[in-house]
């Protein structure tokens, strides 16, 4: 039996997220069939992070165990093979130790929100970024999303059918910028809260209309009341980016 660590890239929109589902399609569903297919035994795929349904991912990373010990290599190629009908892209394969875990063992998560504010219809990024027909203020919302860095109570901020033990989350790094047509918000913590990116994109875009301002998001975050959130913003623009690990 050999672990393999996986980097996964994958397009969300035509799954019920990440997890195994009994009677829809998940990104988490279609891997194990993959592997199966390669390795004669239908496995359990553990991933870092469980994306909703239709979050994408630029690196995504899961660990397996396969009954065959094949080439790295081999691994990244066979299971592109039996993933061929399916957006999903096993971008790289790494053998590890039997102790390594994608989920347990992941120090930093990394998402990508993109929204783009232009009137006319995507044509192309359909499903793929949140377009609003009105101009944004990205400095604006820059500066309002400093007043939600550190460790705060993220209650606001969290789906209720979140099944985390404890609201309190780090937020390494929130940053919003443009660029190009664009707006991007930048998010890095050691762990979410379910709907967390979301949740706070929600109200920085309400922020970037000139609806709420810097302290109303304080003001938000301090009520650590759900009813305080904005609308939360659509699965679409959203992209697990990268997974951190200890050397």
């Amino acid at each position: 039996m050999t672990r393999y660590k996986l980097t996964i890239e994958y397009d969300g929109s035509p799954y019920f997220g990440w997890q195994r589902q009994k009677d829809q399609p998940s990104v988490q569903q279609a891997i194990e069939e993959a592997c199966q297919a390669l390795d004669g035994k239908l496995p359990t795929l553990f991933g870092a992070g469980r994306t909703d349904s239709g979050v994408h991912a630029l690196g995504q990373v899961a660990h397996v165990d396969l009954v065959k010990g094949i080439r790295e290599d081999k691994v990244r190629d066979g299971l592109n093979y039996h993933l061929a009908d399916h957006p999903i892209t096993i971008l790289d394969v790494q053998a590890v130790s039997d102790e390594f875990h994608a989920r347990f063992d992941a120090t930093s998560r990394t998402y990508l929100y993109r929204v783009i504010d232009r009137r006319p219809k995507l044509a192309l990024d359909k499903g793929r970024v949140w377009r609003l027909p009105v101009k944004l203020d990205a400095d604006i919302m820059h500066h309002a999303a400093g007043g939600l860095l550190g460790e705060h109570d993220f209650t606001t901020f969290r789906d209720k059918r979140c099944q985390s033990k404890s609201p309190v989350k780090t937020l390494d790094e929130l940053a919003v910028m443009r660029v190009g047509a664009e707006i991007h918000i930048h998010a890095k913590a050691r762990s979410f809260l379910h709907r967390q990116i979301r949740s706070i994109t929600g109200t920085l875009v309400e922020v970037g209309m000139g609806k709420l301002n810097a302290q109303s998001v304080i003001d938000a975050l301090a009520a650590r009341d759900r009813t305080a959130c904005s609308p939360v913003a659509p699965p679409d623009g959203l992209y697990l980016m990268a997974v951190g690990y200890d050397a």
